[in-house]
């Protein structure tokens, strides 16, 4: 059932971490978003069942699932991008999901066959944290469908030796890593380039006080300030 529902999807791309907080909900929509530039349909499917992101980062909150004859339609946030997470179920967006291990599955499964996305050129599967039930669970229904693995880490070593497990289930499972993505790495920006803005409440607050802190990082170090 669920290879036949999949059937018009070209491409099926797990996004992957074992460390949570290293932004896989973020690559995963920051690349629904660029594919869907590029003139790509994109299904975002979110499969955190006790922490779904999607809906706030996609800026769906509020929206609903609606069911016809053809399943379970996605939340669209342009005509070529679409989600589905169990976010857009609660009655409450600050409601906790504890649920056990089997059920998690089911809807996970309940998901990926049941969810209309039509024909698309990619489905982006946004998944939780590390090597559970969860992941089984996917890459057993997706075996044979799945093309490979987006796998995200930080450049911390505690999240690369998570991420090295995430790859090793990757190499177990069968699935293809596609790439690895270091979010939160370094950034040089020069500071000519620079535009600081202020911190805390007041009238102030937002305001543009570059001139100021360069004249303070002049006065404290004269090279610091140098381009």
């Amino acid at each position: 059932a669920i290879r036949h529902r999949l059937s018009g999807v070209k491409h099926v791309v797990l996004v992957l971490s074992g460390k949570g907080g290293v932004g896989k909900s973020t690559v995963a929509c920051q690349l629904g978003f660029a594919l869907a530039a590029m003139g790509r349909q994109v299904g975002l499917l979110d499969v955190d069942i006790c922490g779904p992101s999607l809906p706030r980062m996609l800026g769906l909150e509020g929206e609903e699932v609606h069911q016809s004859g053809a399943g379970w339609s996605p939340v669209y946030v342009s005509d070529a991008l679409g989600a589905m997470s169990i976010g857009f179920m609660l009655p409450d967006p600050d409601a906790a999901v504890v649920w056990r291990g089997p059920r998690k599955n089911g809807l996970i499964k309940q998901f990926l066959k049941d969810v209309d996305w039509g024909d698309l050129d990619y489905l982006l599967i946004d998944t939780p944290p590390g090597t559970s039930d969860e992941h089984i669970s996917v890459a057993q229904y997706l075996a044979g469908v799945a093309q490979g693995a987006v796998v995200v880490t930080t450049p911390q070593e505690v999240a690369v030796a998570d991420v090295r497990k995430e790859i090793n289930f990757c190499r177990k499972t069968g699935i293809p890593v596609l790439g690895v993505v270091e979010n939160m790495a370094a950034l040089q920006v020069r500071l000519p380039a620079t535009r600081l803005l202020a911190r805390g409440g007041g009238a102030e607050a937002g305001g543009d006080v570059t001139a100021q802190a360069l004249q303070a990082l002049e006065a404290a170090g004269p090279r610091a300030a140098r381009p």
